[in-house]
């Protein structure tokens, strides 16, 4: 099965309104579409990413480097690809300093993992099945959450309710929920109100954004005991994130996630071997493709490290539906924080009782809206 071509669209949405976290404003939706290309006729076709400010890097790195490097190789070889396109020279001005460096490291790693999701897409496609059973088949349904809980303008009590009801009527299991961005107590008292909507049988998890101190994020987590939230996400600030993990995760009750920023398998390594975390949610569209994050997974098995998933639905539900230390695939309800999601899309797996079902079609089981491509395309 030889490439005969890689094709990559960037597509980028302006969102009708801003969604606010702990340390960030969200006020556009960007995606790549991919597709692998071959002499058997498959196509290999994956969406996912959200880079914003250089995805007009990210896809020079794919059309200028990678496309050319994998002309004419077997598709079939994902392994031997994947070392080609991480040891492929790209130059992007890198200085040997690392902190300078690390923004064009992770360039290079989405545009590997955007062309890494679509080889696995037409592997599926070759053997005619769903690529979850291809990378192991441990389960056919994955539980499902809403991220949900961001900060509004004028947000009062009845509003957090009225949106931890309306998930529940979607049939999830639970909700990402945003903190960090007031105070301690403040955050507290908003998860409470959420909880006391959600009941006792609908999980909720809190999401820092990396806001706090890990005095902060220690006081949050003790108040927050009674409240039974099944995890803390990335609660410590970018510059901590070694020790102030460990610090949280040692004086914590709650669960400690982090990893959706690691770019490759050596950050999430190093995670691990400290001892920071309970739960890694890489994104299977930062850290590299599929190739990189079922190593991580597997690596991450050895030692009593759960599996999460940073967003991107479309792929996670596959990677966390092959392994069995996996934990809830996310989505976005709110159609005016993922449009994409909705309307990309031809068809979305089933939610039914809390899971998510996994589609039956071989490969991702994706077919994209044509009219959607057409309309947001960015180049």
């Amino acid at each position: 099965m030889k490439i005969t071509n890689i094709e990559v669209i960037p597509l980028v949405r302006r969102l009708e309104e801003a969604f606010a976290g702990g340390t960030y404003r969200i006020v556009n939706r960007n995606t790549l579409v991919t597709r692998v290309h071959t002499d058997q006729g498959i196509i290999g076709q994956a969406f996912g990413g959200d880079e914003d400010q250089r995805q007009d890097l990210v896809v020079k790195v794919i059309r200028d480097h990678l496309a050319p490097a994998l002309q004419g190789e077997d598709a079939r070889n994902v392994e031997a690809l994947w070392h080609k396109m991480f040891t492929c020279p790209v130059d992007l001005d890198n200085r040997s300093i690392h902190t300078l460096d690390l923004n064009n490291h992770a360039i290079r790693m989405q545009a590997i993992a955007a062309v890494d999701m679509a080889l696995w897409d037409a592997l599926g496609k070759y053997y005619n099945v769903p690529l979850y059973k291809l990378l192991g088949g441990y389960r056919n349904k994955v539980p499902v959450i809403a991220i949900g809980g961001y900060y509004q303008d004028g947000q009062r009590p009845g509003d957090i309710r009225d949106e931890i009801q309306h998930y529940r009527s979607l049939q999830l299991a639970g909700v990402k929920f945003k903190v960090g961005r007031e105070s301690v107590a403040e955050d507290v008292e908003r998860v409470r109100v959420a909880r006391e909507a959600a009941g006792d049988n609908f999980a909720v998890m809190c999401d820092a954004n990396q806001a706090w101190t890990p005095q902060q994020a220690i006081e949050f987590c003790r108040a927050a005991v009674p409240l039974n939230i099944r995890w803390i996400e990335e609660p410590v600030r970018w510059y901590d994130q070694l020790e102030g993990l460990r610090l949280v995760r040692q004086n914590s009750p709650i669960p400690v996630t982090a990893g959706q920023g690691e770019i490759t398998r050596y950050g999430c390594r190093d995670l691990i071997m400290h001892g920071q975390v309970n739960i890694l949610n890489v994104d299977v569209t930062i850290v590299g493709g599929v190739t990189e994050w079922m190593k991580i997974a597997h690596m991450a098995e050895h030692f009593h490290v759960q599996m999460g998933h940073h967003e991107e639905a479309q792929v996670a539900l596959h990677l966390l539906a092959a392994v069995p230390h996996s934990l809830y695939v996310e989505i976005f309800p709110n159609p005016k924080r993922d449009p994409m999601w909705l309307e990309l899309p031809v068809t979305h797996p089933r939610i039914r009782d809390g899971f998510m079902e996994l589609p039956a079609g071989p490969g991702l089981g994706l077919e994209l809206n044509a009219d959607v491509i057409d309309r947001y395309r960015a180049d």
